[in-house]
Parts: C-alpha cells; structure tokens; sequence
C-alpha cells in the first residue's frame, strides 16, 4: 500500500494516504474544527477521489488537537461583506444543501467509512460522525447535537442519521434535550462500535488504526457489496433485497479476493487481500 500526501489547497484540511487508509483531518484546532466555507470543496472531492482510489480500503475522517468538529463556525456564519442583502430561504438551504453533500458522500462511498472521533462532535460535526459507517471513539470523545441550545432544527443529515441507528423516540429525546452523550453511553446506544482504551488515548491514531486494521485488510468488493445490502435492507422489503443481494454474491464469487480466500483456505492461512490485484 502506497503513502502520500494530497494538496487540499487550503491548511483547515489535511489529506493523505496511509496504509490503505484515505486520511481525513479537519485542522482548525484553534476553533476545535468547526466546519469553515474552505472545507467543503476539498473534502467532496477527496471523498470522490477515495471511492474509486485503489490504494485506498478505509476512507477515515478525524480532528486535529482536542476536538472532532464543533460543527458550524456560527461566528463566521454571522459576518456578511459589507452590506449585502441576506440571501432568500431557497438560496440559503441549496447552499447548506451543497455544503452537507460532504454527509452524504461518506455515507454514500462504496468504500468503508469511519469516523475516528477525538473528541466533542457538535452538531454538524455529529451528523458527519454518524454518516460514516463505524465510529471509533477516544474515551473523552463527546456526541452533542447542539441545535436546540441555538434554536436551530438540524442539518447535515444529523436526524436521519439518528433516527435510523436509536430510533425515533430516543433520536427526538436527544435532539430536544441537546443531551450529551458521552463515549460509553454511545457505545451502549450503538452510536459508537469502539471506544479505545484509556491507555491508549496519548496515541489516539494509533489505536484507531489498530482497532480498524482489519477492516482496511479486508475484500474491497465484498465490503462494498456487504454495504450496499445494508443500505438496500432500510428501504427495500426482503423479496425485492434478495434479487440484488443474490446477484452480487454471484459477482463476489467472480472477484480475484474470493479465488485469494479459498486459495488461503486450502493453505491454511490467512488471505492477503491487500496484495490481490
């Protein structure tokens, strides 16, 4: 697997390839990461690039210093130039629209996504948190929604996203309450599916890669297909799922990871998926 480094154009974002692993790192540490109008672009496009990147496996998002994503920088959100009338309601939701695709590409890449969540995840930054596939937490890493305590309703898929991993009765209570909840408690409500041990929390990348590890070793197309039946098992009733589930498991016994598995298998071994080309 290669390593490199990726020009986002802008220092309030750092990309890279490790490992397998498709870096994301919000990098205003000053401001714990709220989301800023320079991070939009380069995180949309990398999410692209990394879908169809093949030295990539697991497409990772995290935070810079002591905070995941404080969401919405409100205070740059309140500064207009100069005396520019405010834009109507439909200019303002498209734009928000545009901004929040960056939720929906990592829950949308074909590519596994993981959030590795450092710390407080704020609003926005929850919403981007739970649009990835798993979340990793550090023991201090905190899921606020944020928006009642500024009288906002949501954005960035935050409440679909909820909704759909604690269920409607509990996702409202959160929202309403802007309960905080802490690492262990979203473990226990399944909005995280690790919290790294206290020991390891001074090399919280370390142990996020550790404990993703396998994921990112794993069968690209299988894990690809496995996301999609999941995707598809919310919306779909069982007989039409089955049509789709059953032709790509057809298409998975075609790939050159499933001839690396069973020639594993027979050797007894483990399969090098990263080496299958």
């Amino acid at each position: 697997m290669s390593n490199r480094t990726i020009d986002a154009g802008t220092d309030v974002v750092l990309l890279e390839v490790s490992d397998g692993f498709g870096i994301i790192t919000l990098n205003r540490p000053d401001r714990r990461n709220a989301l800023h109008r320079d991070m939009y672009g380069p995180i949309k496009q990398v999410l692209r690039d990394f879908a169809v990147a093949e030295d990539v496996t697991c497409i990772v998002i995290t935070g810079a210093g002591a905070g995941f994503c404080a969401g919405g920088d409100v205070r740059a959100g309140r500064s207009r130039e100069g005396n520019l009338a405010p834009p109507s309601v439909d200019e303002a939701a498209a734009s928000l629209l545009d901004d929040a695709q960056v939720a929906q590409l990592l829950h949308e890449s074909p590519k596994l996504t993981i959030a590795a969540v450092n710390g407080a995840a704020v609003g926005a930054g929850m919403s981007i948190a739970l649009a990835c596939d798993l979340r990793v937490l550090a023991p201090s890493a905190k899921l606020i929604p944020g928006w009642a305590r500024l009288a906002f309703s949501g954005d960035f898929g935050g409440t679909w996203f909820l909704t759909r991993l604690v269920g409607p009765a509990k996702a409202i209570e959160l929202l309403v309450s802007n309960q905080t909840v802490d690492a262990s408690e979203a473990l226990r409500l399944g909005l995280a599916n690790h919290v790294v041990e206290s020991e390891d929390v001074g090399d919280f990348s370390s142990a996020w890669r550790a404990w993703a590890r396998p994921f990112a070793d794993g069968p690209r197309a299988a894990i690809a297909s496995m996301k999609a039946n999941v995707h598809q098992s919310l919306v779909q009733p069982l007989a039409e799922a089955m049509v789709d589930e059953s032709r790509r498991m057809v298409e998975a016994a075609r790939t050159a990871d499933h001839k690396e598995a069973v020639r594993a298998w027979m050797d007894k071994r483990d399969p090098d998926f990263r080496r299958v080309t």
